[in-house]
């Protein structure tokens, strides 16, 4: 479910200064520019994504040794510690916990203003969290050793995953260096640049797809590739729209797919899940949004879309 609506939302981007405002900065497009197509795939990808979900939910629901981790030890362990969970007391928020809840509203309201108005990042964002952890904390009512000590029980459950983070990391690290990408992003815009017109579009998501596994972050691939892109895109009959908009859906569709991604690697760390039993479980959905973007694009190239 998180991996699945997260993905939809930042591969359609409607207002992601990440993938859709770098992209259409770096093609001299206006901000946020052509939002409607966007919110179009949005709701078609994340229709797919629903169903899908649910269908499968409901197949284990009804036979539970269907699940593709129903052999995994760590799974069993699981739904013994939370079978019981219903039956726990409901809980009633104390004042002071509902001032704490606004306040983290607060906080977040915070981030978004320094994401879009002040060009904040994964640093800027983190101190952020931070500081939101400890006055969030002290104003739900409790004491510096707790908040202390929350913070140490976080720090472990997601210590594997940071460390599978940054072995992802790695891989892209030996690329830059070791100057790869340069030639990969030159042999990929030459291939595009030789296809049919009808064509282009489609070669240029599959092109930004099979980069994605070497840059899994979205800000890098745009300075990598949209530079690139943009002005090949002018030479081969593409609007520069529709050349932003295969960056995203080539971007974001591999995020949950590829090894490389650090953020998703620490993600199934974190849930107990083996990266080939998700492969297993993901790959239908990935197909049919794979469909679902060759779709749009077509109608993009057919159409001329500008936005």
């Amino acid at each position: 479910m998180a991996l699945c609506a997260t993905t939809v939302g930042f591969t359609t981007g409607v207002l992601n200064p990440i993938n859709t405002g770098l992209g259409q900065q770096l093609s001299d497009l206006p901000l946020y520019s052509g939002y409607g197509l966007r919110v179009m795939a949005f709701v078609v990808m994340l229709a797919a994504a629903i169903f899908f979900v649910m269908r499968y939910a409901r197949m284990v629901h009804q036979t539970p040794s269907l699940s593709l981790l129903s052999s995994d030890t760590s799974e069993s362990e699981k739904r013994t510690l939370y079978q019981h969970a219903d039956n726990s007391p409901a809980l009633i928020a104390t004042a002071r916990q509902k001032l704490a809840a606004v306040a983290t509203f607060a906080f977040f309201a915070v981030l978004v203003y320094g994401v879009l108005q002040q060009g904040w990042f994964m640093m800027e964002m983190a101190g952020l969290f931070i500081i939101m952890g400890i006055v969030v904390g002290l104003i739900a009512g409790l004491d510096t050793d707790e908040i202390c000590a929350g913070f140490n029980q976080g720090f472990r459950d997601v210590l594997v995953g940071a460390m599978i983070a940054g072995v992802a990391r790695g891989v892209a690290v030996m690329l830059e260096d070791g100057q790869i990408m340069d030639t990969l992003v030159f042999g990929l815009g030459n291939l595009v640049g030789g296809l049919p017109t009808l064509l282009s579009a489609i070669g240029m998501f599959f092109a930004q797809l099979g980069f994605n596994f070497i840059v899994p972050s979205g800000s890098g691939q745009a300075l990598v590739t949209m530079p690139l892109m943009a002005p090949l895109s002018d030479i081969i009959g593409v609007t520069r729209q529709t050349a932003v908009l295969a960056f995203q859906l080539g971007d974001g569709i591999g995020n949950i797919l590829y090894p490389t991604s650090g953020y998703f690697m620490a993600t199934l760390a974190l849930a107990g899940v083996p990266w080939q039993k998700w492969v297993k479980f993901f790959f239908p959905l990935f197909c049919v949004w794979i469909v679902i973007a060759l779709g749009f694009l077509i109608f993009a190239q057919a159409t001329q879309w500008t936005g």
